[in-house]
């Protein structure tokens, strides 16, 4: 007997909005102390001194070598023939010339000053750092900065298969901390208040405080183009410091992950310090038409970033006044 034809249903929803004035106020809701405990309680967990460093994609250069800078710390990245990723200490160990000018060639970095050739192994007081790229994002492990037992491997979250997903990497820059880009993410109440562009009839329906699992649930409707929207639960959770991921367990997508990982640049008690913010959305859909999606992914994914890019001016804003109220020590509470 054949299995009965699971009956279709248009992703898209029609939904009015109410005025922004005429929301449901949810500043009671949104209690400080929540956000402070599951803040405090993501810093206890280890990361085992991983840090993302940016997208996999954008370290694909086979002769050119590419720089980022993590807690101070100066950092080359390169890939071998093979396509493994190689990292270590910016710096030169000659003459301290920056290797992120240098080249590449045939897998060995050339120092552009005095032609010393790194391949990637301990090689004239060069060491090299742990590095592990994830097929969306590039980790970097170190040590020295985080100060915590290593792990093998950095804390990364559970994602759709890479074969049926669209991913997109957007990275900005803050005058602010790490731990106040995961404060942000931590403050799902904000969302219908700060972007209306984007969410519609957000309700916090779960928070640690209900037992269960240490996570915020959200029911939302994403906003598309005028009253169709993308109704939505989404759950927040941390299983590191630095990362915060929203999994997408009922509705349209469910399995996609959204990734926000913030990643200091600035050294540790640095008077003005930057964060990045590397989010990664990797998206999935069992509906047939998704492979029409995955096809197109190159157009996609600039509207990808673009959509990420609008939200994260908003949100820099409150992660950088989050900063400043807290240096200054006027943070509430």
């Amino acid at each position: 007997m054949k299995e009965p034809r699971s009956r279709w249903t248009p992703p898209l929803r029609v939904r009015r909005a109410p005025r922004w004035d005429r929301q449901a106020a949810t500043w009671r809701e949104a209690r400080p102390a929540v956000i402070a405990e599951a803040l405090k309680r993501a810093g206890a967990r280890p990361s085992g001194n991983w840090y993302v460093v940016g997208a996999s994609r954008g370290i694909d250069a086979r002769d050119r070598p590419c720089g980022r800078t993590v807690a101070g710390v100066e950092i080359v990245l390169w890939r071998a023939e093979d396509g493994t990723l190689r990292a270590g200490p910016g710096e030169c160990p000659h003459l301290g010339a920056p290797l992120r000018d240098s080249r590449v060639v045939c897998g060995t970095l050339l120092c552009h000053w005095h032609g010393l050739a790194l391949e990637g192994g301990p090689f004239a007081g060069w060491e090299p750092y742990p590095v592990h790229d994830d097929g969306v994002l590039v980790w970097v492990r170190l040590d020295a900065v985080g100060g915590e037992p290593p792990l093998g491997r950095p804390v990364v979250p559970a994602r759709p298969a890479p074969g049926g997903a669209v991913d997109a990497v957007y990275t900005a820059v803050g005058r602010c901390e790490p731990e106040d880009v995961v404060a942000n993410r931590l403050d799902p109440w904000h969302g219908s208040w700060f972007h209306p562009y984007a969410f519609v009839g957000l309700k916090v329906a779960g928070t640690p405080e209900d037992g269960g699992e240490d996570a915020f649930a959200v029911d939302v409707s994403f906003k598309v183009a005028g009253r169709l929207v993308v109704p939505v639960r989404a759950v927040f959770t941390v299983p590191e410091p630095r990362t915060v991921v929203m999994h997408i367990t009922d509705g349209e997508g469910v399995g996609s992950v959204v990734e926000t990982h913030a990643t200091p640049l600035t050294a540790p008690g640095t008077t003005h310090p930057r964060t990045a913010v590397v989010e990664a959305v990797v998206a999935a859909s069992d509906r047939r038409g998704f492979a029409l999606a995955r096809a197109v992914a190159p157009v996609l994914r600039p509207l990808m970033r673009r959509t990420a890019g609008r939200l994260w001016r908003d949100d820099l804003a409150y992660a950088e006044r989050r900063w400043s109220l807290r240096s200054t020590g006027r943070f509430p509470g």
